[in-house]
């Protein structure tokens, strides 16, 4: 097992460069995961730590050994692929044996392991089944048996499961945390995928055009995003321009209070990065938004009209179209006692007076 260190990272394709001197720690034994759209750079990164790409400029480390040089083979690694990159003419034990073969290992180990390692995946019974008898699932679980059985320092997963069908990726999410959580391994994962991100991560890296636009667990990237660029791609966010201005009013506080305008009307939020540009805009969750009758006015609200309702179960979606503003979105879950309304009805938008108003 071992940390690794990516520091000043620079990677460029002809002439144009990918990885921006991105620096970025990884724990020793830490679920990491690499988020973002495609094209920003998070693939590139992965394979800059498999060895797959040289950097151009930086060094990476394994605890304490620089690997920048250091050839795939001799970095002792564990690779997952998107397509599983199986061998077509080899069984399901056979694949996972191949990396034990070529490192020498006794048969009789070999076989104590590969045995271990097909139990642990739940798939004794296929072992000498071949990928094209299988199921994207199993094919994937045979990937990632071989990619554990040869006990790596640092286990790396390209889009594992975006192959998958919805039911299918659910279950390979816990097959994937159990196992590695059981050997203790470094884990570097990247996906699009922000629900699968959330859910299986200790920490999470949003990329964008090459560099880290926030690193932070879950919990930290959903409820304090930066920037709208990471309030829009973590989760469901309105995301609204706004005038702002930053008030000292003497509390003591984490977070600078903040006045903006929008729909003609002066609410209170909270200055959500290091500072406030030119251009600012308001950081509002539809779930953290509430609907009220019309009158009589309360602070921090703004008066609108329904322009749908949609029942989905668990809650009921709004989109409300603001007087004299933008239309924003409002989500209230299944047991709120608000009043329910309808499509055409006139409300009032309650925005949390601790909504965050960021730089664009």
């Amino acid at each position: 097992m071992a940390s690794i260190t990516i520091d000043g990272i620079v990677k460029q394709f002809s002439g144009q460069t990918v990885l921006q001197n991105l620096s970025l720690h990884i724990p020793d034994g830490a679920f990491y995961t690499l988020l973002g759209p495609s094209g920003c750079g998070k693939t590139t990164l992965l394979r800059c730590i498999a060895g797959f790409y040289e950097p151009d400029g930086g060094r990476l480390l394994f605890d304490k050994d620089d690997v920048t040089r250091v050839s795939t083979h001799h970095r002792d690694i564990g690779m997952v692929f998107q397509d599983y990159a199986l061998f077509p003419d080899k069984s399901a034990f056979d694949n996972v044996a191949y990396g034990l073969r070529a490192r020498k290992v006794a048969k009789p180990e070999i076989v104590r392991r590969v045995g271990e390692a097909l139990e642990k995946v739940g798939l004794s019974a296929l072992a000498d089944r071949y990928p094209a008898q299988m199921s994207g699932g199993q094919r994937q679980r045979v990937a990632l048996a071989r990619a554990l059985v040869i006990r790596p320092r640092v286990l790396l997963m390209d889009e594992p499961l975006s192959n998958l069908d919805a039911k299918m990726r659910l279950q390979m999410r816990d097959v994937i945390l159990d196992l590695v959580r059981e050997a203790g391994i470094t884990t570097v994962f990247v996906t699009h995928d922000q629900e699968e991100a959330l859910a299986m991560s200790d920490r999470i890296a949003i990329m964008d055009r090459g560099s880290i636009a926030q690193l932070g667990t879950p919990e930290e990237l959903y409820g304090t995003p930066v920037n709208a660029y990471v309030a829009d791609f973590i989760g469901s966010a309105n995301v609204i321009p706004v005038a702002a201005r930053r008030v000292d009013d003497g509390a003591a506080s984490t977070a600078p209070h903040v006045r903006y305008q929008l729909a003609g009307q002066a609410l209170d939020g909270v200055q959500g990065g290091p500072q406030l540009g030119n251009d600012s805009v308001l950081i509002a969750r539809p779930e953290d938004l509430s609907l009220m009758a019309p009158a009589p006015h309360v602070p921090n609200a703004l008066h609108g009209q329904v322009l749908r309702r949609q029942y989905l179960g668990f809650k009921t979606a709004y989109r409300i179209a603001l007087q004299d503003g933008p239309e924003i979105r409002v989500e209230l879950h299944a047991g709120n006692t608000v009043a329910d309304f309808q499509a055409g009805d006139a409300v009032q938008v309650l925005v949390p007076a601790d909504s965050r108003v960021v730089s664009a």
